[in-house]
């Protein structure tokens, strides 16, 4: 067992394993259990940390359903954060979240903005540390008296213009509903202030009474939601969040949309791709994730020759050597072999828990056996078996190990799977093959 997992905090394995029983990616901590990411590490923190240090990145991270996209997603999250970075992912669909439309987007981020010290909700923490620190820079310059109120509030107000005035002079409204934001914030309008910060965030049907105390007008469109964010990175930046990552999940549904709106929803990725080139979102780091048909077929990537030329990556060779600097990602799934180590991970931060049976009654002969029975009957196809195998080592196995003195796996356990428990992925690959460990 690796040190890993046995020093792992008991909140911190709890969580993970309660999203595993439950059939879930965890939101944190992938890293005690994940298998053949490692030779990604090396140059995705090293482009984190350009990121971090005002530089720009993009990455399409690419696999069949089941390769463990959303999984590789969160786990590059995890790394993002220990660096300091905020984190937002995003569900792209097309009732709630249309590419095309970069104003629910934005919104999405924003609902979606997380920190390493706030894990949901971070907007308004952040915008609040953000004028705790410029106030900070303001007293620490020793321009302005600790009981000079009203200099030290014209002071921050000189120093926020200045810290936005690149934003300012594209998207003045952003810094028109900060300052409006502070004012009541200062005032104890309370009202006021939550009204403000949704409007930042994007939210529509803001009270027209806090807008007209900020004086900005209207709701955030497609064009306006690129000045939001790039005021957003200033934001981050002055309080001491270096960059912020920004993934933009099952980007393939936009092959099943009207032909028109493929074509804007792709060339909104296009745009989203110019302006971080041009240098637009010092601190940027764009992750989109798809499947191959996605980037290869004629309904998506294909469909726009300059993003195709921009997407580009020779996958020819031998998976084993795929760059891990390309700009698309092969995430390549799972093999039997690499099924077991998951196994076994996950047994072994169980484990850490306390348990002294686990080991014993849930040894690497029998994970090995589970995981051929689960994949067999998913057709063989393994790569979409990890969801389906976890969720039965952990609440079929694991647990009665734990809760059971005399519970065996061997004798008192029969893996039996139903239909109502698989995604419509799961089902196609079993089809009607009953489930059965021998």
């Amino acid at each position: 067992m690796t040190d890993a997992r046995t020093q792992v905090s008991a909140v911190r394995r709890r969580e993970v394993i309660d999203a595993l029983r439950r059939g879930t990616v965890p939101r944190a901590g992938l890293d005690l259990f994940a298998v053949g990411l490692d030779r990604f590490a090396g140059a995705l923190d090293e482009e984190i940390a350009a990121v971090g240090a005002g530089g720009a990145a993009f990455r399409a991270i690419r696999g069949e359903y089941g390769s463990g996209k959303t999984f590789f997603a969160r786990w590059l999250g995890e790394r993002a954060k220990r660096a300091g970075l905020a984190v937002a992912e995003i569900q792209i669909s097309e009732t709630e979240t249309p590419l095309h439309r970069l104003e629910t987007v934005y919104r999405r981020l924003t609902e979606r903005l997380t920190t390493a010290s706030h894990p949901a909700g971070a907007l308004r923490p952040v915008v609040d540390l953000w004028f705790y620190t410029l106030e900070e820079e303001v007293l620490d310059a020793g321009q302005v008296g600790d009981d000079d109120a009203e200099g030290l509030a014209r002071a921050v107000d000189t120093l926020m213009e200045q810290r936005l005035a690149d934003v300012a002079r594209t998207t003045p409204a952003f810094a028109a509903a900060l300052r409006g934001y502070r004012r009541a914030s200062e005032t104890g309008d309370t009202a006021t202030a939550e009204a403000l910060i949704a409007w930042l965030g994007g939210q529509r049907s803001v009270a027209a009474s806090a807008r007209r105390a900020a004086g900005v007008r209207g709701d955030l469109d497609h064009f306006g939601a690129l000045g939001f964010l790039q005021g957003l990175l200033t934001v981050l930046r002055d309080c001491g969040h270096p960059g912020l990552l920004v993934v933009l999940d099952e980007i393939e549904t936009l092959q099943r949309v009207r032909g028109d709106v493929r074509e804007k929803g792709l060339n909104a990725l296009r745009q989203l791709l110019d302006e971080i080139d041009g240098g637009r979102f010092p601190g940027l780091f764009l992750a989109i994730t798809g499947t191959p048909q996605f980037f290869d077929g004629r309904q998506g990537v294909q469909r726009l020759a300059p993003l195709a030329q921009r997407l580009a990556t020779d996958f020819t060779t031998d998976a084993r050597f795929d760059s891990p600097r390309a700009v698309q990602l092969r995430l390549t799934g799972f093999d039997l072999p690499k099924l077991e180590e998951l196994g076994r991970n996950v047994r072994d931060l169980y484990a850490a828990g306390g348990s002294e049976r686990i080991p014993d009654r849930v040894d690497d002969a029998y994970i090995r056996d589970l995981a051929a029975a689960v994949t067999g009957g998913l057709g063989g196809k393994v790569g979409v078996a990890p969801r389906v195998f976890l969720r039965k080592l952990v609440a079929d196995v694991l647990d009665r190990a734990e809760e059971f003195p005399d519970f065996d796996p061997r004798r008192d356990y029969a893996l039996t799977v139903s239909a109502s428990e698989l995604n419509e992925t799961e089902r196609n690959a079993a089809g009607d093959v009953p489930l059965d460990l021998p």
